[in-house]
């Protein structure tokens, strides 16, 4: 078993190396008709146009600035060369009158027509295609789970939290009892967060913090020295023992195991502002773990960089999400995403 995948990532190995040796020298290559206009249309010649090792060759780029003349340079260039295996229609989306004309000026040829309208400059998030009462609807930014994925989802996040609860409690019992003996206040620290979809939530951890009051609408974030900590609470923040009851939260519904880290309300209301995409990170329930934090995306975000950062991995996650990649980001939690330096 073992010797029949190292020989079959060998052999993909080998085949895109050798793929990619003979479409340089221009074989086992697709040609290629380019038509458009703009940033995205220059893009698409000029990077593509210089890298054949990715099987497609450009060999006609008719740039668009007249539609009657256009369809008639379409019509002169394709009857002039049957031979294109592809023709890319690369035009912003405020000319879909023009692409209407050319998908009906190339109506009798059987070369694959594509539609790159320039979206590269857009925030995309699980971007598809998704038919709905006989349309076809180009989905922007959307949820990665639907009704099955989120059943599957929601099974893996029921088991994996109550084998933790249950591997866990002899641990939970002690800490809960060293910080009521430890300090003044009650076991539980209850937080409120965005849930999925923005909705308020109820996060638990094991209070670390002496009981203390805020101004309204103000949450400070734990520092490395930070006076309200109580005698155990760097500790448990340090170990991340802090966030176990959170299983709980898992169990109930309102978390994932796996998924973006809840942020504290008023700190949602900063960033927004702040960073690119910020509150598309709440298309999916929040997580214990994620994969901003097995790559050390954690903790005190006191610069901007730091949350963008942590955002773009959140994204990341939503955008590749599978079961796989949720059990990797939990075996990885358990070696380097409990501790870290930037756990405090």
């Amino acid at each position: 078993m073992i010797s029949s995948i190292l020989f079959s990532v060998l052999f993909r190995i080998l085949i895109t190396a050798f793929l990619r040796s003979i479409r340089i020298r221009g074989r086992n290559s697709k040609r290629v008709l380019v038509i458009g206009r703009g940033r995205n249309f220059h893009s698409i010649v000029s990077e593509i146009g210089e890298h054949n090792e990715w099987g497609y060759r450009l060999d006609a780029c008719l740039e668009y600035s007249d539609l009657s003349a256009l369809t008639g340079l379409v019509k002169k260039q394709v009857d002039a060369d049957h031979d294109f295996d592809e023709c890319w229609i690369c035009l912003p989306l405020k000319d879909s009158s023009v692409i209407e004309e050319l998908l009906f000026t190339l109506r009798f040829y059987t070369m694959d027509i594509r539609y790159m309208p320039g979206l590269r400059d857009i925030e995309l998030l699980n971007h598809r295609i998704t038919p709905i009462a006989g349309f076809y609807s180009l989905d922007l930014s959307c949820s990665p789970l639907n009704e099955w994925t989120s059943a599957v989802k929601r099974i893996e996040d029921v088991l994996v939290s109550m084998i933790a609860i249950i591997l866990l409690f002899p641990i939970m019992v002690p800490v809960a009892l060293i910080v009521k003996l430890t300090s003044n206040g009650p076991i539980f620290f209850k937080q409120k967060r965005l849930g999925v979809n923005g909705k308020n939530i109820n996060v638990y951890k094991f209070r670390t913090m002496h009981v203390h009051s805020e101004d309204q609408g103000v949450v400070t974030q734990a520092v490395k020295v930070d006076r309200r900590l109580t005698p155990v609470g760097s500790f448990l923040r340090k170990t991340s023992l802090d966030e176990l009851p959170q299983f709980f939260n898992v169990l109930e519904g309102s978390m994932s195991v796996v998924g973006p880290r809840p942020h504290a309300i008023p700190h949602n209301e900063h960033y927004k502002e702040l960073v690119d995409s910020y509150m598309k990170r709440h298309k999916v329930k929040p997580g214990i773990t994620g994969l901003a934090q097995i790559n050390g995306y954690r903790g005190e975000t006191d610069t901007l960089e730091k949350m963008q950062k942590r955002v773009e991995m959140d994204l990341k996650y939503i955008n590749s999400w599978s079961v796989l990649l949720d059990l990797k980001i939990i075996f990885l939690t358990v070696f380097r995403g409990f501790t870290g330096p930037n756990a405090y």
